[in-house]
């Protein structure tokens, strides 16, 4: 038997890590919009008619909010991308496999962090 196959999760596993990975990806789309529309929102509290002061500080305070969603977002938008790759790690039939020392991630690890490509042993290297 070539050596490769013995080295990877079972289709069963694959099959399971799949819907574990695409339902985190609806979900992170769901979170994805709220960030996008929260952004786009114009923010008009009806400070309109307040003082100049509170005016200004509501400004800066959108700007900072403006600025923490946009990080949000784009990380939101690296996490998406991290899962769909999972996927495609699926589909080669490579997924869990770590890129650092060939072995198998742990499956507790992977129901946590799905998109992992590193094993703990590989990530303690790395510090």
């Amino acid at each position: 038997m070539d050596q490769d196959l013995k080295i990877r999760y079972s289709d069963k596993d694959l099959a399971e890590f799949r819907k574990l990975i695409e339902n985190k990806i609806v979900t992170a789309k769901v979170h994805l919009d709220l960030l996008k529309s929260a952004y786009m929102n114009d923010g008009n509290n009806g400070t309109d008619d307040t003082s100049p002061t509170f005016k200004a500080f509501e400004e800066g305070s959108e700007t900072m909010s403006k600025e923490a969603n946009t990080q949000l977002a784009i990380r939101q938008e690296k996490f998406i991308r991290d899962l769909k790759n999972a996927l495609l790690r699926i589909e080669n039939k490579t997924y869990g496999i770590c890129r650092v020392t060939g072995k198998l991630i742990n499956k507790e690890r992977l129901k946590l962090v799905p998109h992992a490509t590193l094993s703990i042993e590989a990530k303690n290297m790395q510090k």
